[in-house]
């Protein structure tokens, strides 16, 4: 499952208040749960399904459960609107940054097109990027993590 949609998931769990959550896609399964503290925060585990046929035999494959990396320390710069997200300003063209790139505060980062407006979103804070986490020509909502800055 895609570090994105994890967190994210993480952060609905957190903010609806729910105790536990159960996801199966494909051959992943995710468990996201909260422990009983009220402000502890949501862990999960991601564990990969063996193949139907693997299951009719009763025999699971080695490693069936995986650890989730960890996401990079540092500033989360959010999405402050809806709409698509692009690393360059045209097709083909030059990123605006990339990751271990230096940034710093006011500097351009992305473009999240929302309603035919390109609108450029600027670093919020100096420093390195240390994690992208949007593909390029993925739709963000208001809040979506975009990247980690160091």
């Amino acid at each position: 499952m895609d570090l994105r949609k994890l967190k994210k998931l993480i952060d609905l769990v957190e903010e609806s208040g729910i105790a536990e959550l159960e996801i199966t896609e494909g051959e992943e399964k995710v468990r996201i749960s909260r422990h009983n503290s009220v402000n502890a925060p949501a862990t999960a585990t991601v564990m990969r399904v063996a193949a139907p046929a693997a299951q009719a035999g009763g025999i699971a494959p080695a490693g069936a459960a995986e650890a989730v990396p960890a996401a990079p320390e540092g500033h989360v710069l959010k999405s402050p609107m809806v709409g698509t997200y692009y690393r360059a300003s045209t097709p083909g063209a030059k990123a605006f940054v990339e990751v271990g790139q230096s940034v710093t505060e006011g500097e351009t980062v992305c473009i999240i097109e929302a309603m035919k407006l390109l609108n450029e979103i600027e670093a919020d804070r100096t420093g390195v990027i240390k994690a992208i986490l949007v593909e390029n020509g993925q739709p963000v909502e208001y809040g979506h993590p975009l990247m980690v800055i160091g």
